[in-house]
């Protein structure tokens, strides 16, 4: 593997970069040549963006109160 390819470690830190579309075009490119190659990495992509549209569908005022702030602690220190 060369220098400028993305390996997947990489790609799943860049994933939500890549999906608001503030990957800069040289980073993008190299994203975009990695799921071309790995099957996994365009396995977790889909997975990840099903998960967006289906979160973004509830709604927070349909979520537990309870649950809401149980999910809100989950991913208060994620990255």
């Amino acid at each position: 593997m060369s220098g400028d390819e993305l390996d997947c470690n990489e790609l799943v830190e860049l994933v939500t970069a890549y999906l608001d579309g503030s990957l800069d075009l040289s980073t993008r490119a190299r994203f975009d040549l990695h799921l071309l190659d790995c099957d996994g990495c365009a396995n977790y992509l889909q997975q990840f963006q099903v998960t967006i549209d289906t979160v973004g569908k509830i709604g927070a005022e349909h979520l537990d109160s309870e649950f809401r702030t149980k999910l809100l602690a989950a991913f208060r220190d994620w990255h």
